[in-house]
């Protein structure tokens, strides 16, 4: 972008299709970027503007305006897409990914234009600006955050959970069957406090943001380990000393259970393999303040792996669906997460469905986007929101999901920070 604009330093007033290339406009504090004429969802509470325009400079949303912004064109170093007909709202956050996949190996020196595909193939083709790594190895997911925050991967903000916590001899099945020996064995099994304690501190100092427990192994098809309290609850206490989070794979009531007694802050998944949760367990969840990351296009997706019928896939989703319909309506917060990496279908565009079928309305599926994790992870003053001030951390939908919540993945733009990291037709 630095070339481009050296070479036209007046304004330039674009068409949607018309856009410097992707990863080639960094942000800086004296360029101007103007999203005009859009609808605008400033927040999922407020009402929309018509016909609104958003302004960037220097990575932050400098003005946010309830009308077209007429653009002078004397301004330098000035960028206008007109975004007509297009809706706009704050950056989407995934809350459950990995970036476990053997084609994330070796990070550190694979080529740029490859990362940049596999970030676009999976996160921002989708609008995600946040995305949440709840485990995979830390070393290596921490040379592909790296390599996005230097600006050579346009790619979404990292937060890794690193390896992550199992019960002592406990490793899932599904671990079990795709990992290599010697991976397993280094896999963090704490059978006491003490360790448990150790190991989140070196995944702390090895550049992990979070951790992840499995209070509920799945180390069988029909068996789960629960991870012993106390070692939960030394893991999620040195966490919040840490001003952490804790997420957590349940697995059934039991890792519920284990996850309620030690405090963790959210639950990764729904659970369909145990039906209904009654009042009384969603009591105890609001309680604590406990999230939930519904995941629910995840178990279409495992139960297709057992050879299970359209019918038996929906079905079971349609378990999950209910837990989180339950968990909603007694005012759970809910962040959206759909478990890519681990899952090789990335569109999200079923979890939309199914979180419309469990009762969730459009502004509380962008709530789940948007507002809530910024909430959740305590930077609600610095994103979530369309608002002067905020990160510029924004997507552009060719249309209003509002009148069909399949539109939040019809995205058109996605910008982190100012920078446009994924435009359909670019590479």
């Amino acid at each position: 972008m630095r070339l481009f604009l050296s070479v036209v330093c007046a304004a330039l007033v674009m068409s949607v299709g018309l856009v410097p290339a992707q990863g080639q406009n960094p942000s800086s504090d004296d360029q101007i970027l103007i999203l005009q004429d859009a609808k605008i969802y400033t927040s999922p509470t407020a009402p929309p503007i018509e016909h609104g325009s958003v302004t960037i400079r220097g990575g932050k949303i400098v003005a946010v305006q309830a009308d077209r912004a007429s653009a002078d064109p004397s301004i330098p170093r000035l960028i206008v897409i007109n975004c007509a007909g297009k809706v706009i709202t704050a950056g989407f956050q995934n809350s459950h990914v990995h970036f476990t996949e053997t084609k994330w190996d070796d990070a550190e020196h694979q080529p740029a234009a490859k990362l940049t595909q596999q970030m676009r193939d999976m996160l921002t083709r989708y609008g995600v600006t946040t995305a949440v790594d709840l485990s995979s190895y830390l070393a290596n997911t921490v040379a592909i955050r790296t390599r996005v925050n230097s600006g050579e991967v346009p790619g979404p903000r990292i937060l890794t959970a690193g390896a992550g916590l199992y019960p002592p001899n406990g490793l899932p099945f599904y671990v079990r069957e795709s990992l290599p020996l010697e991976i397993q064995r280094i896999l963090p099994q704490p059978s006491t406090p003490e360790e448990a304690v150790k190991i989140v501190r070196e995944e702390f100092a090895g550049g992990s943001d979070l951790v992840k427990l499995f209070t509920g192994s799945l180390v069988e098809r029909d068996k789960v380990k629960p991870m012993p309290v106390d070692v939960a609850r030394a893991a999620v206490d040195e966490a919040h000393r840490n001003n952490k989070l804790v997420f957590t794979h349940p697995s059934n009531f039991v890792g519920i259970q284990v996850a309620l007694d030690a405090h963790v802050d959210v639950l990764a998944h729904t659970t369909p393999i145990v039906g209904l949760w009654d009042d009384a367990l969603i009591a105890k969840m609001l309680a604590i303040h406990m999230s939930l990351v519904p995941t629910l296009k995840l178990w279409e997706f495992e139960a297709a792996k057992e050879n299970a019928t359209f019918e038996e896939q929906r079905a079971f989703a349609e378990k999950g669906a209910r837990q989180l319909a339950a968990f909603s309506k007694a005012g759970g917060q809910v962040l959206f997460g759909t478990d890519v990496g681990y899952m090789t279908d990335y569109d999200p565009l079923e979890e939309f469905i199914l979180m419309k079928d469990a009762g969730l309305t459009p502004m509380q599926i962008l709530a789940s986007l948007t507002t809530a994790p910024a909430a959740r992870f305590k930077e609600s003053e610095k994103r979530g929101t369309i608002a002067p001030g905020m990160a510029a951390d924004l997507v552009v939908l060719n249309a209003d999901p509002a009148e069909d919540v399949t539109n939040f993945a019809n995205v058109r733009f996605t910008i982190r920070g100012g920078r446009i990291i994924f435009q359909p037709g670019k590479r």
